[in-house]
């Protein structure tokens, strides 16, 4: 690493950080005193709170501190005459910029390694604390179909992977051939253990002297290979989020039923590429920053950046609000606006740097 490239990542840092601690103390503390009062009294629950919020925060802020970081850092480096500077001795304008948008992409890419874990339910967690609900996790009259199965759950608990009232029902060629009703069933080894469970099965060809409806009890039985409870959890609340891993393993096994996913592709194009939109935006700002500070006006550099931030941070958020909830498919509302922001950018770029 060059001396120039450890000076420029020097100043980036600090002035991420700076900006990054900053917004985190601000969201974080204004939410914790609007809620204050709704918070149980317990100091564990409390900190708990914090710590969820402070990741889901962290998604939004994460991003933008990036860029606002950047901002700064040219500001500085402006104000300083670093630039003209460092120009002057011939280092390249990609030479400058390059060690940043190498830094961010990887700090993006740590950002969603972490939701791939379960922090990505960070939000879910610190709303049920709010709610007095973080020991309490259920949901009620579930009925979703896997494979030949028709599923009906009357109660699953996700977290302690369990179900109350079970009604499997085996439906091959639109004909029901078995049917498994149990009050108790547990999810361990990827499986689904029933408890005294009453099998029902009813003869392929009916004859009406020999054919009999067949009826016996098992003590333990595995079914529903692959059927996750916190999958089942996620697709049956529509407000919810998915961590990547768990959205993958969705993606499959409701593909396989012919279930809509457009939700699930949503939150998966969300968490790993539009975060990505930063990148050629940070490259932009840097494109219309200037060398000189005498006849660069640093204010209204800086807020007409800021502003163009956030604007394009808002038609993105918007954009995947529309997808979620079903009003655009998330290839064209996600995808596409995402190809063809770094295909403008680059023009917008190649135009800029050749005046």
């Amino acid at each position: 690493m060059s001396i120039l490239t450890k000076y420029i990542l020097q100043k980036y840092l600090k002035s991420f950080f700076i900006v990054l601690v900053s917004l985190q103390l601000f969201f974080v503390g204004i939410d914790f005193f609007q809620n204050m009062k709704n918070l149980p009294d317990s100091a564990n629950l409390q900190l708990l709170y914090l710590f969820y919020n402070s990741f889901f925060t962290l998604t939004l802020t994460l991003p933008l501190s990036l860029v606002f970081g950047w901002i700064l850092t040219l500001v500085i480096l402006i104000k300083g005459n670093e630039l003209v500077a460092f120009v002057a001795l011939g280092v390249s304008k990609n030479r400058l910029y390059s060690p940043v948008i190498k830094i961010s992409f990887l700090l993006l890419f740590v950002l969603i390694v972490l939701q791939a874990t379960p922090l990505a339910y960070s939000y879910e967690q610190k709303s049920k604390i709010l709610d007095d609900e973080y020991f309490i996790s259920t949901k009620s009259d579930i009925f979703l179909k896997y494979n030949d199965y028709h599923i009906f759950f009357q109660k699953l608990y996700p977290i302690e992977k369990r179900a109350e009232n079970i009604h499997i029902f085996k439906v091959i060629d639109k004909d029901l051939v078995e049917s498994i009703v149990a009050s108790k069933a547990y999810f361990q080894n990827n499986r689904w253990y029933v408890i005294d469970a009453k099998i029902t099965k009813k003869p392929k060809n009916i004859d009406f002297e020999e054919s009999k409806i067949e009826v016996s009890h098992e003590r333990f039985l595995h079914t529903l290979e692959g059927f996750k409870p916190k999958i089942l959890d996620n697709v049956y609340e529509s407000k919810s989020t998915f961590s990547i891993i768990d959205a993958i393993s969705a993606l499959i096994l409701l593909d396989k039923q012919g279930i809509n996913t457009d939700k699930i592709r949503a939150a998966l194009y969300y968490e790993i590429i539009v975060s990505f939109f930063i990148l050629p935006l940070m490259i932009i700002i840097f494109a219309y920053s200037s060398l000189n500070s005498r006849f660069f006006n640093i204010g209204k550099f800086t807020s007409l950046s800021i502003f163009f931030t956030l604007i394009t941070w808002g038609i993105f958020f918007l954009l995947h609000k529309f997808s979620n909830n079903g009003t655009l498919l998330p290839e064209v509302s996600l995808l596409l606006p995402i190809f063809l922001w770094y295909t403008l950018s680059y023009f917008i770029y190649k135009k800029k740097i050749s005046y």
